[in-house]
C-alpha cells in the first residue's frame, strides 16, 4: 500500500554504473526479472525514467558517490558486506524519487538487491524449487532507510558433496548435456542461488565423477563475476582437486616421500588462481577423504603436518601475498582432530574450522585461548553425509532445531569466523539451507525462533501467508518424526557382518508410528497449496518418508510375526512401488527440469533397502528377535533452570542444563527407569556426560554418558539421535531427581521400559 514520503517500484527504472563490479549488473538484471515475475512486467534497464532504482559500492559507482549529502552513507565504512536501502527525493535533476542500495562492498551491494526481490515476494528458491511469486499490480516501499549487516559470520558458505547420484547425473544428462559434467552453466545457477541466501562461500564438487572445478578456467571467472569466494573441501589444501587432478602414481601424493612434486602441483594452482578472491584450505589428507600417508604414529603425523603447513604458507608468501593477509582455514576433521589435540604450530591467523561428527554434533568447540586467536575458529557442519554407520543422503531430515542449538553453541563459544555446510546436491535439503544461511547471516533473530516458529515463518514466505501455520505444523511434525530415526536408517543393526536384527518396537508403537506418518501426509495433502515447489519442498519428503517407514515395518512385523495393522510384503510392495512413482512423477516436474536429480537410494552399496533391512524376497536371512520393548514416557516439566529446546526428541522438545540446578519429575510409572540425553559433545572435550539422580528421595547414582569420537556408543547415538542409560526399577508413585554434573548436557526423554 502507498504511504507518505514512499515509493511506488512499479514504472521505476533500475540504474547502475557499469564500471561498478559485475556482480552489481548481474543483481540487477536479476532485480528486473524478479519484477517481471510479480508484476509481469520487468523494470527496464538503464531507462532514463522519473522514478528510479540505484544500485551500486560505495566508492566504486558514480551514481552512490554522486549522492553526496542527500544520503548518509557513513555507517557503510569499513562495514563487511553491508548494504542500505533507502528512498531519496529528487536525487539528481530530473529524478523525483530514487530507491538507492548501496552496498559497502561488491557483495554487500548485490544482497541489496536481493533483499528488495525478497521484500516483494521473490523466494532465493525461485529457480531451484520453482517457487512462483504471488502477482502484484503495484509494489511500494516505506520512506526512511533501512541496514543490513554486518552478518553474524563472516564466512558462510556451502559443499557440494556426495554428487555421484544426484547432481552430477542430472547436470550431464538434463541440465547441461553438452558439457556433460556440472560445469559453468550448472555453478551460475548455484551462485545465484548462494547470492539470494546471502551466502558467499563455495566448496565446489569434488567427487571423481565429478570434472574439477578449476581446470575449467571458465569456473573460477564466473565465481569472481558473482563475487563469490572460492575454498576447497577439508581434504584438499591450496584449491586442489586430488580425485580429478593429481595424475601421478596415488602413493606418491606422500609428503614424506615426494614433497617437490607435492609442492609444485600446489603452486601451479596458486599461480593460476591467486589473483582471485579465495580461502585457502592448509594442512593435508589423502586423496580421496582419506588419512594422510607418509607418517604413522601420532608424533610422526604431527610431525608432518607442522612441516605441510610451514611450506605452504611460504608458497602462499611467493605465489600470492603475506599469507597473513590472506584467509586460511585448518579443518582437523576426523583423524585430524586427534593430531591437532597433541599441539599443532597453528599460525596464529589460520581459522580453525571444528568438525561436526557427519550427523549434526559438533566435536569440539574452541577453549578461551583458541578463542584468543586473530585467525578466529569456524564451523563444517553436515546436513547429508555418505559413510558410516549408515548414509543419509536421500531425504534431508536435520531438524532446524538441531542445527540451531549446534551452531548456536559453536556462536557463543567464538567460532564465527566461517561456517561450511556440506548440502549435498542441495535438493532435496531446500529447507535446512535456508535455515542455515538465515542463521550465518543474523544469528540472534533467528535464535529467538522455535523451530515451529521458523518454519511456518519459510512457509509464508514461499506459499503465501493463508496457509503458513498450516505448512509450518506440517514440516515441524516431518522434523520430529523423522529425527527418531532418518528414512535411511530403519534398520537396528549395521556395519559389514552385522547380524540382522528386528527393531526392539512392540507392534503398538510400530503402528502409532506409521499412523503419525500417515496422518502428517494426509494433512499435507489437504494444503490447497499443491503447486510443483510444494510437492518438491514438503509434499515429496513427507510421502516418501512416510512411505519408506510403512515400508520396513510392513515387513519387519510380517519377519517377526509381531501383530501390527500394516503386515506382509504385499503391503511393503505397494509402499516400495508408491515411493519409486514419487520420483516419477518429481523426473515429469516443469517439463523434465528435475529429472535424475532425486534418486531413492543413493548411497554407494553402504545401504539398499532390499539386503539390509529386514529382508525383501529374494534374500531372505534370519532375524535375530531382540525383546520387544514397551514404553510409556514421564513427561519432562517446565522449569526457569532448564532451557526448552521444540522440535527435538519424542516428546517434541528437550531440556538443556544451564546450571547445576537440580531438575524433579514426578508421575505415576512401572518398570525399567530409562533416562536419555541427546548426543551432543560436551564443549571442554571431556568424554562423558553425567547425571546423578535420585529416585524418591533414595541414594544418588551416576549416570554416565561415553561421548568418544566413532565408536559404538557414538553409532547407537547418531542412530537413534539418543543416548540412554538404565536407572533401576519404578513402582507407582515416583519422584525422579535429575542433577546435571556437567551443565550444557540436553535431557532427551525418560521412559519406563516393561
Amino acid at each position: 500500500q502507498p504511504q507518505p514520503g514512499g515509493m511506488a517500484l512499479v514504472g521505476a527504472g533500475i540504474i547502475y554504473d557499469p564500471n561498478d563490479a559485475p556482480v552489481v549488473g548481474i543483481a540487477a538484471h536479476d532485480l528486473s526479472d524478479d519484477m517481471g515475475r510479480v508484476t509481469g512486467h520487468a523494470a527496464p534497464l538503464n531507462a532514463d525514467e522519473a522514478r528510479q532504482i540505484w544500485i551500486g559500492v560505495k566508492g566504486h559507482s558514480k551514481l552512490i558517490d554522486g549522492l553526496g549529502d542527500k544520503l548518509d552513507l557513513s555507517r557503510l565504512k569499513s562495514c563487511w558486506e553491508c548494504y542500505v536501502i533507502a528512498v531519496v527525493d529528487h536525487p539528481k535533476p530530473g529524478v523525483a524519487q530514487a530507491l538507492v542500495i548501496a552496498g559497502s562492498d561488491r557483495r554487500g551491494a548485490a544482497y541489496g538487491a536481493y533483499e528488495v526481490s525478497r521484500g516483494i515476494g521473490v523466494s532465493p528458491w525461485v529457480w531451484w524449487a520453482d517457487v512462483t511469486p504471488q502477482h502484484r499490480d503495484a509494489l511500494y516501499v516505506a520512506a526512511g532507510l533501512r541496514r543490513f549487516g554486518p552478518p553474524s559470520v563472516q564466512y558462510r558458505g556451502l559443499f557440494i558433496n556426495d554428487e555421484d547420484w544426484g547432481l552430477e547425473p542430472w547436470a550431464a544428462k538434463t541440465f547441461d548435456p553438452a558439457y556433460g559434467n556440472i560445469g559453468p552453466k550448472t555453478y551460475e545457477r548455484v551462485f545465484d542461488l548462494m547470492l539470494r541466501l546471502r551466502a558467499n562461500t563455495l566448496w565446489p564438487a569434488m567427487h571423481k565423477v565429478s570434472k574439477a572445478f578449476n581446470l575449467d578456467p571458465a569456473n573460477a571467472a564466473l565465481a569472481d563475476r558473482y563475487a563469490i569466494l572460492m575454498g576447497s573441501s577439508h581434504a584438499e589444501p591450496m584449491l586442489r582437486n586430488n580425485v580429478g587432478e593429481w595424475t601421478d602414481d596415488p602413493e606418491n601424493y606422500n609428503y614424506a616421500t615426494h614433497p617437490d612434486e607435492v609442492r609444485d602441483y600446489w603452486r601451479e594452482r596458486l599461480k593460476t588462481n591467486g589473483k582471485y578472491e579465495n580461502i585457502y584450505t592448509v594442512g593435508m589428507r589423502g586423496i580421496h577423504d582419506s588419512a594422510m600417508v607418509g607418517a604413522k604414529t601420532t608424533e610422526e603425523k604431527r610431525a608432518l603436518l607442522n612441516r605441510i603447513l610451514h611450506d605452504q604458507r611460504q608458497l602462499l608468501a611467493e605465489e600470492v601475498g603475506p599469507p597473513e593477509t590472506l584467509p586460511q582455514v585448518f579443518v582437523p576433521y576426523k583423524e585430524v582432530l586427534d593430531v591437532y589435540r597433541t599441539g599443532l604450530n597453528l599460525p596464529d591467523d589460520v581459522t580453525i574450522l571444528w568438525p561436526d561428527d557427519n550427523f549434526g554434533y559438533i566435536r569440539q568447540f574452541p577453549d578461551a585461548k583458541e578463542r584468543q586467536r586473530s585467525g578466529g575458529s569456524g564451523v563444517y557442519y553436515h546436513l547429508e553425509y555418505l559413510g558410516a554407520p549408515v548414509s543419509y543422503i536421500w531425504l534431508s531430515t536435520t531438524p532446524p532445531a538441531l542445527i540451531g542449538e549446534e551452531m548456536g553453541r559453536a556462536y557463543d563459544h567464538g567460532a564465527r569466523r566461517m561456517w561450511i555446510f556440506n548440502v549435498g546436491d542441495i535438493k532435496p535439503a531446500e529447507i535446512d539451507i535456508s535455515y542455515a544461511f538465515d542463521l550465518a547471516w543474523d544469528v540472534a533473530a533467528t535464535r529467538k525462533l522455535t523451530q515451529k516458529q521458523w518454519l511456518t515463518h519459510f512457509a509464508g514466505e514461499t506459499f503465501g501467508p493463508r496457509q503458513a501455520v498450516r505448512i509450518g505444523d506440517v514440516l515441524d511434525r516431518y522434523y520430529q518424526l523423522n529425527f527418531e530415526r532418518r528414512p535411511e536408517q530403519l534398520q537396528w543393526y549395521w556395519g559389514k557382518g552385522a547380524t540382522p536384527v528386528a527393531s526392539p518396537l512392540s507392534a503398538q508403537a510400530i503402528d502409532a508410528r506409521v499412523a503419525a506418518f500417515d496422518a502428517l501426509r494426509r494433512d499435507a495433502d489437504a494444503v490447497s497449496t499443491q503447486s510443483d515447489a510444494y510437492f518438491e519442498l514438503v509434499g515429496y519428503p513427507v510421502a516418501a518418508s512416510a512411505l519408506a517407514n510403512r515400508r520396513y515395518f510392513a515387513l519387519e512385523c510380517a519377519e517377526t510375526n509381531k501383530p501390527c495393522k500394516v503386515s506382509g510384503e504385499a503391503a511393503a510392495h505397494v509402499a516400495d512401488d508408491a515411493i519409486t512413482a514419487l520420483g516419477q512423477r518429481y523426473d515429469r516436474l516443469q517439463d523434465g527440469k528435475w529429472k535424475g536429480l532425486i534418486n531413492e537410494e543413493p548411497a554407494d552399496s553402504q545401504w539398499s533397502f532390499r539386503t539390509a533391512p529386514p529382508p525383501w524376497p529374494g534374500s531372505r536371512q534370519a532375524l535375530s528377535y531382540a525383546p520387544v520393548e514397551t514404553v510409556a514416557h514421564l513427561p519432562l516439566p517446565a522449569t526457569k533452570d532448564w532451557t526448552r529446546i521444540e522440535g527435538m526428541g519424542r516428546s517434541g522438545y528437550v531440556l538443556r542444563a544451564d546450571s547445576a540446578a537440580p531438575l524433579t519429575i514426578t508421575g505415576d510409572a512401572r518398570g525399567r527407569l530409562r533416562i536419555a540425553i541427546l548426543p551432543i559433545f560436551p564443549a571442554d572435550g571431556a568424554k562423558a556426560w553425567r547425571l546423578s539422580v535420585s529416585v524418591n528421595r533414595g541414594p544418588a547414582q551416576i549416570l554416565t554418558y561415553a561421548r568418544d569420537d566413532l565408536d559404538k556408543s557414538w553409532e547407537a547415538g547418531v542412530m537413534a539421535n539418543r543416548l540412554a542409560q538404565d536407572a533401576g526399577e519404578v513402582s507407582g508413585p515416583v519422584s525422579i531427581a535429575i542433577t546435571p554434573l556437567d551443565p550444557g548436557v540436553i535431557l532427551e526423554g525418560l521412559d519406563v521400559v516393561q
